[in-house]
């Protein structure tokens, strides 16, 4: 992980944001990413795959009627699919898409579907159990060179979920960007 994206994430103390690979994988995240998403930090490495969390959730069938979460969806698995074209040898890849295909008929229905797309910003509301709802535009900056991904979570400065978002880093314990 270059030093300066890891700087980036510890600078950006208002908003949430986190570091992607071509599979999802979290692999770097700030102090406020780690209080939206969960306490990252606890979460073996192996697990923090933000694909797996979606298809493998209890939760999956009502993240798919959202217009919203299901684009995300579709879309996240349409960039997988883009990956796996990228990286044909990739075991990662191939495992986290054989898991999904076993374990998920939503992932299978999208998977067989055959479509392409790489990533692009997009709006979200995220709930967070203590401050509740959050709007926010997604926005992904691509580090090509390692084909990796720093998602940002940016709140309308002064907008109630820019409040929420400070509440939430108010609520935390400090820590360090994870991840490297």
């Amino acid at each position: 992980m270059p030093s300066g994206v890891l700087n980036m994430l510890e600078g950006l103390e208002d908003v949430p944001a986190y570091v992607l690979d071509a599979k999802y994988d979290i692999l770097a995240w700030n102090r406020v990413a780690g209080a939206l998403l969960g306490d990252l930090d606890t979460v073996p490495r192996e697990d923090l795959n933000v694909i797996r969390w979606m298809f493998r959730s209890p939760d999956l069938e009502q993240h798919l009627c959202d217009e919203e979460r299901g684009r995300f969806a579709r879309s996240a698995v349409r960039d997988l699919r883009a990956a796996a074209g990228r990286y044909p040898d990739d075991k990662g890849i191939r495992d986290l898409v054989a898991e999904l295909l076993a374990c998920s008929p939503p992932f299978a229905e999208l998977w067989a579907s055959h479509d392409v797309e790489v990533r692009r910003d997009q709006r979200k509301r995220l709930v967070h159990p203590v401050v509740g709802p959050i709007d926010v535009d997604c926005q992904v900056l691509h580090v090509p060179d390692r084909d990796q991904r720093v998602v940002i979570y940016a709140p309308v400065p002064g907008s109630r979920s820019h409040e929420a978002l400070r509440r939430l880093k108010a609520l935390s314990a400090y820590r360090s960007p994870s991840g490297g």
